[in-house]
């Protein structure tokens, strides 16, 4: 339908807010008489799940499709790491070694975000979790350059409230993981994994995954911090015990400073044209 076709009916938030100024009687206090777009409880009914999905799909593709966003580079990291000023509150001696990665992150994102300014914030936009540690440097990168940058938050028990960085309009909240990290990957140009726990191993994993089974076209793939990651994962036993393929390791590079990581990203689409 074209836009004159819509206009002949009455849309939908227009019903929405005369339905709240109906009176007040039995009738309309039962559940039975709310709108099902603007009742909440029936939202959330077990049988809607699948509604609830297409909704936290479309939400966020709709409003990025709005801002004009092509393609991002996707930041995975840990919540706990801390910036190097804090890391003496840091819980372990290994994560105050690994708050010189938040610099890191911190200054990849202002350079890539310099890269995405020159496209009108179109191309190259950070996308993170949204939340502490590696996440918040990368949201405060791109702040650092006076751009934008994207949230993908999720609602958790604990901790997981957007960081100050996140560009308010770009700061998505999510129920689903899954639904979630399709959004990481839809618009990904370039996926940096910095350390991490059991959720930046997950995003890193899936996103190899897809990679690896072609269900996603290759993009540079980076590691930031090879002595972390080869201390957690024995990458060369996989290869040989057979259950990856020796060219699987190709995938993935490791890099230790933002310079690198954007170097790599450059040399990979200059090469591509």
């Amino acid at each position: 339908m074209n836009d004159e076709r819509h206009s002949q009916f009455r849309d939908s938030g227009t019903d929405r807010r005369t339905a709240e100024q109906v009176p007040d009687t039995p009738q309309t206090r039962a559940p039975a008489y709310r709108l099902a777009f603007n009742d909440p409880d029936f939202m959330c009914r077990e049988e809607l799940r699948p509604v609830r999905l297409q909704l936290e799909l479309l939400k966020p593709e709709m409003i990025l499709n709005e801002r004009g966003i092509e393609s991002t580079v996707v930041l995975f990291g840990g919540a706990r790491i801390p910036e190097p000023a804090k890391k003496d509150s840091a819980r372990t001696e290994t994560l105050a070694e690994l708050s010189s990665y938040y610099d890191e992150a911190r200054e990849f994102a202002r350079l890539m975000t310099d890269k995405s300014m020159a496209t009108y914030g179109k191309e190259y936009v950070v996308a993170t979790g949204g939340g502490p540690g590696v996440m918040e440097a990368g949201n405060r990168g791109a702040a650092d350059a006076g751009g934008n940058s994207i949230g993908l938050n999720i609602v958790l028990p604990h901790e997981q409230a957007p960081n100050e960085y996140v560009t308010p309009g770009l700061c998505f909240n999510f129920h689903y993981f899954a639904i979630r990290k399709m959004h990481f990957l839809m618009r990904a140009k370039a996926i940096c994994c910095f350390p991490g726990g059991f959720g930046t191993l997950d995003e890193m994993f899936e996103s190899l995954t897809l990679i690896q089974t072609d269900r996603m076209n290759k993009v540079p793939f980076l590691l930031f911090g090879e002595k972390f990651w080869r201390s957690i994962i024995n990458w060369e036993a996989l290869s040989e015990a057979g259950t990856i393929s020796p060219e699987d390791l190709d995938l993935f590079r490791f890099v230790e400073t933002a310079e690198e990581a954007v170097r790599i990203i450059d040399d990979w689409y200059a090469n591509a044209d």
